[in-house]
């Protein structure tokens, strides 16, 4: 992963000499109407986690994991008649992650396919954006792939702000067509047969949102969310143990319906601090119902690096379908011990630093910004996640 990491800083600079070359001819290329490369961002992160409740192993066990991502995004800008605008985003993504809990889905191997992966995940956005009647219109496409997961995905946007910019209407619907390569625990194999199928996994999704400009210092926005899956939803190679010592694989309904309502609020204390504050309320037809609460206080240094704090609270009840290992009745209909859909809260805290010189970082000039973001997530399951991320961008 070194080398996919050296691969797309030296992508950047190659693009960076292409920022330079072009600089002087930008006027012809705007009267032209050309298509213009007008921005590149490139984001690597490092992620480890560990903890006791190992969702393969039936909720004990080793949930020791880390992963490295690394994303390169290209902006494309064309500028089109009577105050339009086309936008293309090609996004490019690569994570490679180790799992000791996967590992365990064949423990007589020395080291199983599903221990290490590679996740690949292109997309690409379009968007045109209307000045003159405060409009913009987009669509995606977008996929993933890895060792048992195939992904396909389309999307469409639309936003319409109102004449003075104060108030703007969102609205984003997306669908995902997804494949997962069943495999079961490896002492299960005989009871059920071979891993030979492959199941669908369908998700659509409506989001919307509604943002208003209060006064020059408050900001605020109002979101709701409608997602629908269908599909294989278990993980099959997870166990579940009952209370009769006997061992079956993950069980769930083949249907979810999950609804977020969210607020968010951006108050402009000054010229030097700016208080970011969210709630989330969520709950599905699983019995899951969650609370989110988050805030960040952006503090300028000086004109151009910030430093900015912030935490999150997040609390949510058990799905009716978990149980710990060995507690599940053999009678249930569906029955899983991840964690992930236990009762349980967690604290998620930090910091994020963001460099913005005025002649460009390490003065190369289309070289604009670079942050550089730490947080540490920790809940009472328990389970402890450190993530730290490098974002550098270039216009």
């Amino acid at each position: 992963m070194k080398k996919i990491s050296l691969a797309l800083l030296l992508l950047c600079s190659n693009i960076l000499g292409a920022f330079a070359q072009s600089a002087d001819t930008s006027a012809e290329h705007y009267k032209s109407r050309k298509l213009k490369l007008s921005e590149v961002n490139l984001v690597s992160s490092y992620y480890s986690q560990d903890g006791d409740n190992s969702a393969v192993t039936g909720g004990v066990g080793s949930e020791q994991l880390t992963d490295f991502a690394n994303n390169l995004e290209l902006k494309f800008v064309k500028p089109a008649r009577n105050e339009k605008t086309h936008t293309f985003t090609l996004d490019v993504g690569i994570d490679h992650y180790s799992s000791a809990s996967s590992d365990k889905i064949d423990p007589t191997t020395m080291s199983s396919a599903s221990s290490a992966d590679t996740r690949i995940y292109p997309s690409l956005n379009w968007s045109l954006k209307d000045d003159k009647h405060h409009s913009t219109f987009g669509a995606g496409i977008y996929y993933s792939t890895e060792y048992d997961y195939k992904s396909f995905g389309l999307g469409l946007n639309f936003a319409k702000a109102s004449q003075d910019n104060n108030r703007e209407f969102s609205a984003h619907l997306q669908a995902y067509w997804d494949t997962w390569h069943v495999i079961l625990p490896v002492e299960l194999r005989t009871t059920h047969g071979k891993e030979e199928t492959n199941q669908p996994r369908n998700s659509y999704s409506a989001s919307f949102s509604l943002s208003q400009v209060v006064n020059p210092r408050l900001q605020l926005a109002l979101l709701a969310d409608v997602i629908y899956q269908q599909g294989l939803l278990a993980t099959k190679y997870q166990r579940v143990y009952f209370n009769d010592f006997s061992e079956l694989s993950e069980t769930l309904p083949d249907t979810r319906l999950k609804i977020p309502l969210g607020i968010r609020a951006h108050y402009f204390l000054g010229d030097r601090y700016v208080l970011r504050g969210y709630y989330r309320f969520y709950f599905d037809d699983w019995g899951l119902s969650a609370h989110t609460l988050s805030a960040e206080v952006a503090v300028k240094i000086n004109p151009f690096l910030s430093v900015s704090p912030f935490y999150r609270f997040y609390t949510q009840t058990a799905v009716k379908y978990f149980a710990p290992y060995g507690r599940h009745n053999r009678g249930e209909t569906y029955y899983s011990s991840d964690y992930d859909l236990s009762n349980f809260v967690s604290h998620f805290f930090g910091v994020n630093l963001r460099w913005v010189p005025e002649n460009g970082v390490l003065r190369i000039k289309h070289f604009t910004s670079a942050e550089l973001r730490y947080g540490h997530y920790m809940r009472d399951t328990p389970l402890t996640s450190d993530i730290i991320t490098l974002a550098l961008g270039f216009k």
